[in-house]
């Protein structure tokens, strides 16, 4: 069939060859066929590859030799791919922008250097679970790649502070999005290096990272006040009332907020919000599991969040569906208030913030 598609339409630039995470027991693409892609269309910008799992190191190889210019390549989840592969993608793509490994376990450090000396262009590196990767090679793709815009090194946990820091300041203004989650070796340090360097901070994913306390958050709301969008922070034990107060006050652009399982929220967070006829622009709050939270404070954020689309209150003893109901709380028409569920359950709806 490629062959076929190849003969007819060689010309085009994007071309998804992704799988079903569902299917698991099926394969997908295998290297004959990037064989085909590689020799067939050879004016390809963008090429994704979710979950192909009968990928290897072979088939990119072949698509570094011949797609040079390539600039988009999604990988993510093909776990037979090691460093080997992909740094002939480096090598041989080097108008290449934005490159997701995410869940490719075999990679380190030697990739990150790869795409420092060769794709200089490079804005957005998605490297979810890539847990095999360190400061050290954060580092080092801040040496080569200071246009980088986005980058997301979650469940990363050997890297911490000293990457984060050298990162910031190597993608001070370029930077817009920054992904964190259950990188439990950053600290307030990290916090502060983007408060001093990336102004231009839109969405910041945290969770999970236990030692980040009010101060960081407090100096990051205020250095990027006008910037920043979505912050994500939950089981961010040492974050209490303070952080979310000076976000509030400072962050006009806020849209999205997540302090799931910080068990110091109260409504003090929140008794602020509607002085002086106050509105935010907050579309979705998760508070799950802030077991100090009551509807008093749940009423502040109705009063003052207009727009509100999602609101998450599961495992909030003092706010459910019973507790609202009696106290007369009108949600506005278009929230969807989450008050039952598995807190490990997603939502796609809200997984867009983040």
């Amino acid at each position: 069939m490629l062959r076929r598609l190849a003969a007819r339409f060689s010309g085009i630039r994007e071309l998804d060859l992704s799988q079903s995470p569902s299917r698991s027991f099926y394969p997908g693409v295998v290297d004959n066929d990037l064989d085909v892609v590689a020799g067939g269309f050879r004016n390809l910008r963008v090429l994704a590859l979710q979950n192909c799992k009968g990928i290897t190191d072979v088939g990119m190889v072949k698509i570094g030799e011949r797609l040079s210019s390539l600039q988009s390549l999604d990988v993510s989840h093909c776990r037979k791919l090691t460093d080997k592969g992909l740094k002939a993608v480096a090598l041989g793509c080097e108008n290449l922008r934005k490159l997701v490994i995410a869940g490719c376990r075999l990679i380190t450090d030697n990739l990150l250097t790869a795409l420092s000396k060769s794709c200089l262009h490079l804005e957005d590196l998605g490297a979810a679970g890539c847990n095999n990767i360190t400061d050290a090679g954060i580092s080092g793709l801040a040496d080569g790649c200071r246009k980088m815009r986005s980058l997301d090194i979650s469940k990363c946990n050997k890297v911490g502070d000293a990457g984060v820091c050298r990162f910031a300041e190597a993608s001070s203004s370029s930077l817009v999005s920054l992904k964190l989650l259950d990188c439990n070796k950053v600290t307030d340090k990290s916090i502060h290096a983007l408060a001093n360097f990336c102004h231009n901070l839109e969405t910041l994913v945290i969770g999970g990272c236990h030692d980040i306390t009010d101060e960081s958050i407090k100096a990051l709301s205020l250095a990027c006040c006008s910037s920043l969008k979505c912050l994500r922070m939950d089981w961010c034990l040492k974050i209490t009332d303070s952080s979310l107060r000076s976000l509030f006050s400072n962050c006009k652009l806020l849209v999205a907020i997540d302090v799931g399982c910080c068990d110091q929220i109260t409504d003090a967070a929140f008794q602020d919000m509607n002085t002086n006829g106050f509105q935010s622009e907050l579309r979705l709050l998760k508070v799950s599991s802030c077991i100090g939270l009551t509807v008093a404070g749940v009423s502040n954020v109705i009063e003052s969040c207009k727009a509100l689309e999602h609101l998450d209150v599961r495992s909030c003893p003092q706010v459910t569906r019973q507790i609202c109901e009696q106290a007369g709380l009108q949600f506005p028409g278009s929230c969807k208030v989450n008050f039952e569920g598995s807190l490990s359950e997603s939502d796609p709806s809200v997984d867009i913030f983040f």
